[in-house]
């Protein structure tokens, strides 16, 4: 009986000295990274308060920038660039894009191009149409030109002036790996884009979020 006894007791000891390994039964941490892109600047109050933002937070972010605000405010383009963000194209003057024929959308993308270059000596091969309206031979000039399009998937609504607050909460409460969050630096007067920030990065940070341009994401997507 104590022969048993201690047979079991030594079987017990060996059993907890095995070390364990669960990561058979224990998923791997999922990557948890997001873009944040802001459209249609620059804009010479509103890109510097988001460039402030975002410093805050050591966050780098995409601007698709617009051909004629580019050129109205080299500035601010110098300030983008300079603080380590990606700017990307918008089209030149913001028409809408499905109003364009082929001739014009390539006028109208590859204009904003030498703005860019101008400013900056940097091509951008990412695109967004205004409104992000595509179709399909929009498409295809974008495409012959070399760009990838971006959209989005989660939108702010920023542009319409929500509230802060309501943005904030949509964002913590929505976002997920892989999201492009549209937002925009060129609004006008009581745009909520600022204060919507303070709400939602620190937040999204705490929860261990990573930011990165719409480039890192899209090329971690296709890798």
């Amino acid at each position: 009986m104590k022969r048993g006894i201690c047979l079991l007791l030594f079987i017990s000891l060996i059993i907890a000295c095995i070390p364990v390994n669960c990561s058979a039964s224990q998923s791997e941490p999922q990557e948890k990274r997001i873009a944040l892109t802001f459209d249609d600047g620059p804009h010479p109050r509103q890109t510097r308060q988001i460039l402030d933002v975002l410093d805050k937070y050591g966050i780098k972010a995409t601007f698709f920038v617009i051909g004629v605000n580019v050129r109205n405010y080299p500035g601010i383009i110098a300030e983008v660039q300079a603080r380590g963000h990606e700017l990307a194209n918008h089209t030149t003057t913001h028409s809408h894009a499905k109003k364009l024929d082929s001739i014009a959308l390539k006028n109208e993308i590859e204009a904003c191009d030498q703005a860019i270059f101008e400013q900056t000596g940097k091509h951008s091969k990412l695109f967004r149409p205004p409104e992000g309206a595509m179709t399909e031979s929009m498409r295809t000039v974008v495409k012959q030109l070399g760009y990838t399009s971006v959209f989005w998937t989660l939108d702010t609504r920023d542009w319409a002036h929500t509230p802060p607050d309501r943005i904030s909460d949509y964002i913590i409460q929505n976002a997920k790996n892989g999201d492009i969050i549209l937002m925009h630096d060129y609004i006008g007067a009581n745009s909520p884009t600022v204060a919507a920030l303070e709400g939602f990065l620190p937040i999204l940070l705490e929860k261990g979020y990573t930011f990165v341009t719409a480039g890192e994401l899209l090329s971690n997507s296709h890798q």
